[in-house]
């Protein structure tokens, strides 16, 4: 055990190697580089554009319109000024329009809104009729909307499965049928007073007039509270037979290149079935995907933020979504960018050059040496390896070693325990371990012969038979209940997440409770039988008819992919076969996205769209025509999973260095540098045994065996380092099991455990090796620590203070044993010490740590 003395010299030593051996980060404290706004155009009077030109046309007394009006100098600059421009109605009296540019009706007639900015001017007609007439007011259309705008129906309120006080709604509104009942009917209509509707507690406790655990939620004199009030005089109706439905929306603008700190007013349009159209504008909801960059609020009026990027906005109304996407610039220079090594750079670097945000610099040899040996083969780069790709001065370099990377057995290995996990490759009783050891290898060789992905994938899904002669089948022993099954099968392979219809259409997508039962009828047929071995059992296809019910309508539904019709399959036939056809068809719209998303992701630490397996309308991409491009390339190379890697790892975009510029520091999606991230727990474990060369002894696996060579759930139960460093359990079909955050457990098992002390100061390990080679001096010793942990030679600083450090070590005085049993230490036993704590200082450094 190390004394207090030498602990705070340890520390003092290892705060100096991090400092300079970590270009990765900007340190703590660092003023943000300074605002570059982009210079306007010249004062010159703009022109000013509808979002659409059409004539507005009003029915009824409580048609509203909203305006949406922007401003273009030039052809690169434009400006959302709805909320700026001036507004006048010749004649006047026909519809009021108010600073917000919203259009309410006054009596019929026709009119002229002219609206005027800075010398510039627009005009729009508008046409009003029936403004004296009492339209019905319809309750799927207009009163559940109403209450979904407010929050009435939400999960945290009357939407939850038992209620809220006695009160209870569909939620999100998606069954409005229901909804009606339980406001006209329940409980004898008393949430209703007909007599005199402003009493009804509907509105009372909605209003705040009477105590309600919502707080007030509806204005007396606004029209939500209005539209309440009409809808109970006209009779509580629920509407005619004949009420249209509504059958999409329509945001505009659908997406705009804006300016930090700008505003833009949004506009919704509902569709529905009769061919008609009405601005919902006002009872839509809004939801920001990251409210770091842009707010909303409940009129549509988006705040953008000052961080550079995309950004989107959700709208809902009823069960249809929509998306509006900002692009909000930084305007630095961007003059000099590396000339693009492939289509990948050609789109990122035309997004950076858009938003004026110039990337890092390429990255070093060293540094893109560890990056691609972690990230390719999961492990750091051998000694000699490093020597030689750093001595060597062929431009191909990086290029063949990204190919011998994805040759070697080290690339099988670490990218079968990634798909391991996801596949959830559990043992949770003994006997099983013949089944997970079997399923491991059979990822691992696919991966090695590099079997096609569509391939691979059909085999996994209709596997059929016993372990020992088809392996995919122990899935189907870890994941038992179709609708687990389903639900893995639609997040893995289709980016869908599909959880939430089980109960209710998707608040964020477009998938019912009927595409929910109809996709799990393709695992309707799934027999099991016993194997032939103990515990194990035989997957096969009971012939029958396959069909799920949804539990809500009681409607039997025949096998149905996702945004498709009904499947007409025969008795005889395997649905999943006719699922796995499906979904490697190359005109299905989500499986070559999703696994060029997933693969986009290991290399840059986040997806395109993010999280990697939430691909829907309401979470778009960062980059659309890039994930388009790539899963186009990728189905196009016959699903080669290495030649995705490949045209991924020798892009510059990959290859540009971690340290950021004065622009791109809080950069976290344009890739305008390599985002730095903390080593995987088995990768790590591995370096650190590769630094001090020591190994670990797995249960039940010989000796020799690297973390990242574990083939199931079981070895992170019984490591403590591999669990404290967030090896997944295997419990989900999520990547995001697997934990990359840094805590505080983490940090002391680095620095004070039993286990990384012992890997230290055995005498096998590399500190005792280095002191016994008396013919070579510190500095050559101190250098070949680097080059073994770091990749790369020592900077003179960080020479010159190792160095001192031992010599330090070396000279200090002696120290009297404690007693007569402590016996003085050796020249040679401090001086291993010393190289101890250098190796020490090393393994936790953030250099060390990260993969940057």
């Amino acid at each position: 055990m190390r004394s207090c003395h030498t602990v705070k010299s340890i520390r003092i030593l290892c705060c100096g190697l991090a400092l300079a051996a970590l270009p990765i980060h900007a340190q703590e404290g660092e003023t943000p580089p300074p605002e570059n706004p982009p210079a306007l155009p010249p004062t010159t009077a703009p022109a000013l554009v509808w979002s659409n030109s059409e004539a507005i046309k009003l029915i009824g007394p409580n048609a509203t319109h909203q305006l949406v009006l922007t401003a273009k100098r030039g052809e690169n600059h434009e400006q959302d000024i709805t909320a700026l421009a001036s507004y006048t109605s010749v004649p006047e009296g026909i519809v009021q329009v108010d600073a917000s540019g919203f259009l309410r009706v006054l009596t019929n007639g026709e009119t002229t809104i002219r609206a005027n900015h800075e010398g510039g001017s627009a005009e729009r007609s508008v046409t009003v009729t029936r403004a004296a007439d009492l339209l019905p007011v319809s309750f799927p259309n207009d009163v559940v909307p109403v209450l979904s705008r407010h929050g009435c129906n939400s999960g945290g309120c009357h939407g939850k499965a038992e209620g809220q006080n006695g009160f209870k709604l569909s939620l999100f509104g998606f069954e409005p049928e229901n909804d009606h009942d339980y406001l006209v009917k329940e409980s004898r209509g008393r949430r209703i007073f007909r007599a005199a509707p402003e009493h009804s507690l509907l509105l009372l406790k909605g209003s705040g007039q009477l105590p309600h655990q919502g707080g007030s939620r509806l204005d007396q004199e606004g029209d939500d509270y209005k539209l309440l009030v009409r809808w109970i005089k006209q009779g509580l109706s629920y509407g005619p037979k004949e009420d249209p439905t509504v059958t999409g929306i329509v945001v505009a603008p659908k997406e705009c290149l804006t300016a930090p700190n700008a505003l833009q007013q949004l506009r919704v349009t509902a569709n529905f079935s009769d061919g008609s159209s009405r601005d919902v504008t006002r009872v839509a909801q809004y939801d920001s995907n990251d409210e770091e960059m842009a707010e909303v609020n409940k009129n549509g009026l988006v705040s953008m933020k000052e961080s550079p990027g995309s950004t989107s906005i959700m709208i809902r109304f009823q069960t249809h979504v929509d998306v509006f996407r900002a692009t909000i610039p930084l305007g630095a220079p961007v003059d000099n960018f590396p000339q693009p090594a492939n289509f990948i750079d050609e789109r990122i670097f035309a997004k950076l050059k858009t938003l004026g945000l110039p990337p890092s610099g390429e990255s070093d040899d060293a540094a893109f040496l560890r990056r691609i040996t972690i990230d390719l083969g999961g492990r750091l780069p051998t000694l000699e390896e490093t020597d030689a790709f750093l001595a060597e001065t062929d431009p191909t370099k990086r290029a063949r070693k990204i190919d011998s990377l994805l040759a070697s057995a080290d690339y099988a290995d670490y990218f079968a325990g990634k798909w391991a996990a996801i596949l959830r490759n559990k043992r949770k009783q003994a006997h099983h371990v013949r089944g997970s050891f079997a399923f491991h290898a059979w990822i691992r060789n696919s991966l090695h012969q590099n079997r096609p992905y569509n391939e691979f994938v059909k085999e996994f899904l209709a596997a059929s038979g016993e372990v020992g002669d088809n392996p995919p089948v122990v899935w189907y022993r870890t994941v038992k209940d179709s609708k687990e099954q389903l639900q893995d099968i639609a997040q893995i392979f289709l980016g869908i997440r599909l959880q939430c219809a089980q109960c209710h259409h998707h608040p964020y997508e477009k998938w019912s409770q009927d595409d929910y039962y109809g996709f799990q009828a393709f695992f309707s047929k799934i027999g099991r039988k016993a194997g032939n071995q103990p515990g194990e059992e035989i997957i096969f296809h009971k012939r029958g008819v396959a069909s799920a019910q949804n539990p809500r309508t009681g409607r039997t539904l025949k096998p149905k992919p996702l945004g498709e019709a009904e499947l007409q399959l025969s008795p005889l036939q395997d649905p999943r076969d006719a699922l796995a056809d499906w979904m490697v068809n190359e005109k299905n719209p989500f499986f070559a996205k999703m696994l060029v998303n997933r693969y986009w992701k290991h290399f840059f630490s986040r997806g395109l769209v993010d999280p990697e397996d939430d691909m829907r309308v309401t979470n778009p991409p960062t980059h659309p025509t890039l994930l388009e491009a790539l899963a186009k390339e990728f189905a196009e190379h016959g699903y080669d999973m290495k030649h995705l890697i490949r045209t991924i790892c020798n892009s510059r975009t990959y290859q540009l260095s971690a340290i950021p510029n004065d622009h791109n520091l809080n950069d976290r999606q344009n890739y305008s540098r390599f985002y730095p991230r903390r080593l995987g727990a088995e990768i790590l474990l591995d370096g650190i045994n590769m630094v001090t060369d020591s190994s670990e002894q797995f249960k039940g696996q010989p000796k020799g065996v690297r973390a990242v060579q574990l083939p199931d759930d079981q070895f992170t139960k019984d490591s403590y380092f591999l669990s404290v460093f967030g090896r997944p359990d295997m419990n989900s079909a999520c990547e995001c099991e697997r934990a990359d955050e840094v805590n505080l457990a983490q940090a002391l098992h680095l620095v004070n455990s039993a286990n990384i002390r012992g890997k230290l100061a055995s005498d096998q390990a590399r500190a005792a090796q280095l002191v016994k080679q008396k013919d070579r001096s510190d500095e050559a010793r101190v250098d070949e620590l680097y080059r073994r942990a770091l990749a790369r030679p020592p900077a003179p600083e960080e020479l010159a203070t190792a160095v001192a450090y031992l010599e330090r070590k070396r000279n200090q005085p002696k120290t009297p044993p404690k007693n007569e049993k402590e016996k003085p230490k050796t020249p040679g036993a401090i001086e291993r010490e010393a190289y101890e704590d250098l190796i020490w200082a090393l393994l936790n450094t953030k250099e060390f740590l990260f993969n940057h």
